[in-house]
């Protein structure tokens, strides 16, 4: 099983890991601390952050070398992702994470994203527990 926690810095998140972790007997992998391994060694080397062959050489440096790369939304770099695949490493290039797991979870689907549905019905704000203010009704 994979538990992803996602949400803004400094919101829990590495906590909630830690413990889910522990409690379950699962091992605990902070994505976090990989971004950072490899920012800090493309900065200690000087190099462009944003040159994504210096960024897929750095991850692949890396001890262990990761199983997969992301390339996140807009970056693709198809010579970057042969040499990260000649590693035995698999590349997702032009993808968000998070899209991906909604898209695939069906939970995307939820808020109508994905439904090939445009709708032009006003905001129902207010009705049930939503609504535009926020003092007591």
């Amino acid at each position: 099983m994979i538990i992803a926690i996602d949400g803004p810095a400094a919101s829990g998140k590495g906590t909630l890991g830690k413990r889910l972790a522990k409690h379950y007997g699962y091992r605990h992998l902070d994505t976090g601390v990989i971004y950072r391994a490899v920012a800090k060694a493309l900065m200690d080397a000087g190099a462009d952050l944003t040159d994504e062959m210096i960024a897929v050489s750095a991850a692949l440096a890396l001890d262990p070398v990761p199983k997969v790369l992301w390339m996140q939304l807009s970056v693709r770099d198809d010579a970057a992702a042969a040499r990260a695949e000649a590693r035995g490493v698999q590349v997702v290039m032009n993808r968000c994470p998070k899209i991906e797991y909604g898209r695939l979870s069906g939970e995307i689907k939820w808020s109508g994203v994905n439904s090939r549905i445009i709708s032009s019905r006003k905001t129902t704000a207010g009705a049930g527990f939503q609504r535009l203010t926020l003092g007591p009704r």
